[in-house]
């Protein structure tokens, strides 16, 4: 069943509903520019110590009450706006949809599975922090229009390159050497959020700047004609088993779908969707509910989405979202959830076509509050099964079933240990986990310490490679476990690495596919080249789907 592009299901209502988003959007925007005129990065600071800029109060105290008058004249404009625009929200379907011919193609890495029995799917996930700019600024990140363009062409160009890994069969082999070495050209990596590049010359004039005045500085654009010498540090490959388990400075190849959140900026949402959409031409974006929910009632008002975004190379058949009904305090003001697609993969056995399951969710983040992670953990696993049910049809394969997000706990805190024994980790299995409150030696966290996003060890996608590799330097930029109240810490355990928060997690199901099918983890990638981007580190994996002969 194909997916209309509008929320709405008529013109008119779409109509009412920008009309009272526009009389809404100057308020919104002055309030944002606002706080964004008060509140630096730690890199805009550096740029000011450089530059021997010393302005700057003077540009906050007049910004400030320029935006404040601005935002005082548009608040009438914005209730008339909030009449119209919030009754719509209980006929708004909680998602948009945005497709587009894919113009950029990526590794068909499935062209002889009848002969080889094998079908292979690439899975991506990540927070990107795209809150307005304002509120990002609070987590050290700016430029949130920016980003969101920056970030979609990064995965364009990281995925599209060729899939080429050489192994050397000798004694003095020092592992793979893969896209990333100085074998082939490369995008170089992104210099965004780096204390050591020109900006005064950098003009975008494409876009507004979304900074505090005319003059602000311009960040870099992607560039994908420079020489892969910038890349002089190749990934070092381990093995756990039989997958290979790598820390790349650029999006691991032929990826089939991504999966983000925290993409709360409508602006930013449209804005990454349209730099997919070229190579995925399937995307789900500005997902979850707005105003008062449930509708009608005013139990809880929610300001922005749940921030979920999902982009596919495969047609999206069905797709359902839920809202968690137990948020509390500032996480209770966004709408996070579950977004469960069934997405047709393109190939055919017989009769049956072959499909798979994504869902994707972002839970409560506050530390301390394990009953609620707990409780929405159960929430999804049952909200998952009654999609499945619904979803599923007799003349189908089921060849994956993926389950993927931001979980905000980690299998190492203490303070998490609640989360770390629920059921789900029993029905999906984490590659990353050796059992409750356990990771596997070669782990790595996936939340890096905000105040540090900038420094020399993390301002580019090389230097955080290496970052992430050394254990000693992992210790000072990645976030650490969190202690019981009251109770010390000791962390790590005698003869384990120090492995730090990993709180983004890549799941699979093997129970839900097909009789006949049988699912492996053949890479597990985590991935540096948004470096200064976000303050989470994405992490992707392959997962090689064999058929038994009876199928064949």
């Amino acid at each position: 069943m194909s997916l209309r592009e509008s929320p709405f299901p008529n013109c008119f209502l779409e109509g009412l509903h920008a009309v009272g988003w526009g009389l809404i959007f100057p308020c919104f925007w002055f309030l944002d520019r606002l706080l964004a005129v008060c509140v630096s990065t730690s890199l805009e600071r550096m740029w000011r110590i450089e530059q021997e800029c010393y302005l700057h109060p003077l540009k906050v105290v007049f910004g400030s009450v320029l935006f404040f008058i601005l935002f005082i004249i548009s608040t009438p404009f914005a209730l008339l706006g909030f009449v119209l625009w919030a009754p719509l929200q209980a006929v708004r379907r909680p998602f948009s949809y945005h497709h587009q011919v894919q113009s950029v193609h990526a590794e068909d890495r499935n062209a002889r599975w009848e002969e080889t029995r094998k079908v292979s799917f690439g899975f991506l996930t990540g927070n990107l922090c795209l809150l307005p700019d304002g509120v990002a600024r609070f987590n050290n990140l700016g430029y949130t229009q920016k980003r969101a363009s920056f970030i979609g062409k990064s995965i364009v160009q990281g995925v599209t390159r060729p899939h080429i890994r050489i192994f050397v069969d000798s004694p003095s082999s020092c592992g793979t050497i893969t896209p990333s070495s100085s074998l082939i050209p490369q995008p170089t990596p992104s210099s965004y959020g780096s204390v050591d590049f020109s900006v005064t010359d950098q003009k975008d004039g494409t876009e507004a700047d979304e900074a505090n005045g005319p003059n602000q500085q311009q960040l870099p654009k992607p560039n994908c004609n420079q020489n892969s010498n910038q890349h002089k540090h190749p990934p070092r490959p381990l093995r756990d088993g039989d997958v290979l388990i790598e820390v790349s400075s650029l999006f691991p190849s032929s990826v089939d779908i991504v999966c983000f959140q925290e993409v709360f900026d409508k602006r930013a949402a449209l804005k990454l969707a349209r730099a997919l959409g070229p190579l995925y031409g399937h995307i789900l974006y500005d997902v979850g509910v707005y105003a008062c929910q449930p509708a009608g009632t005013c139990s809880s008002f929610k300001f922005f989405n749940s921030g979920l975004l999902l982009a596919s190379r495969y047609p999206v058949m069905e797709a359902q979202y839920h809202c968690f009904p137990n948020g509390r305090g500032e996480d209770a003001l966004a709408a996070k959830g579950l977004l469960a697609v069934k997405v047709e993969i393109g190939l055919q056995k017989g009769q049956k076509k072959m499909v798979g399951y994504i869902n994707c969710t972002h839970l409560h983040a506050p530390e301390g509050d394990g009953e609620i992670r707990f409780e929405q953990l159960n929430m999804l696993t049952k909200w998952i099964s009654e999609f499945q049910a619904v979803t599923r049809r007799e003349d189908e394969m089921v060849m994956f079933d993926v389950l993927c997000g931001d979980f905000n706990f980690d299998n190492c805190s203490p303070d998490d240990r609640l989360e770390q024994s629920h059921s789900v980790f029993e029905e999906y299995t984490d590659p990353c986990r050796a059992g409750p409150g356990k990771e596997k030696p070669w782990v790595i966290g996936t939340l890096l310490e905000q105040p540090t996003l900038y420094d020399e060890n993390m301002r580019n996608p090389d230097n955080l490679q290496r970052t992430l590799e050394s254990e000693e330097l992992r210790k000072d930029y990645l976030s650490p476990p969190v202690p019981l109240s009251g109770v010390p810490l000791v962390y790590p355990e005698p003869d384990q690495p120090w492995v730090g928060r990993r709180i983004d997690y890549l799941l699979y199901r093997e129970s839900s596919v097909s009789s006949h099918c049988r699912t492996e983890v053949e890479e597990f990638t985590y991935v540096t080249q948004l470096a200064g981007l976000t303050d989470h580190i994405p992490v992707g994996f392959r997962l090689s789907v064999s058929l038994d002969s009876e199928e064949m």
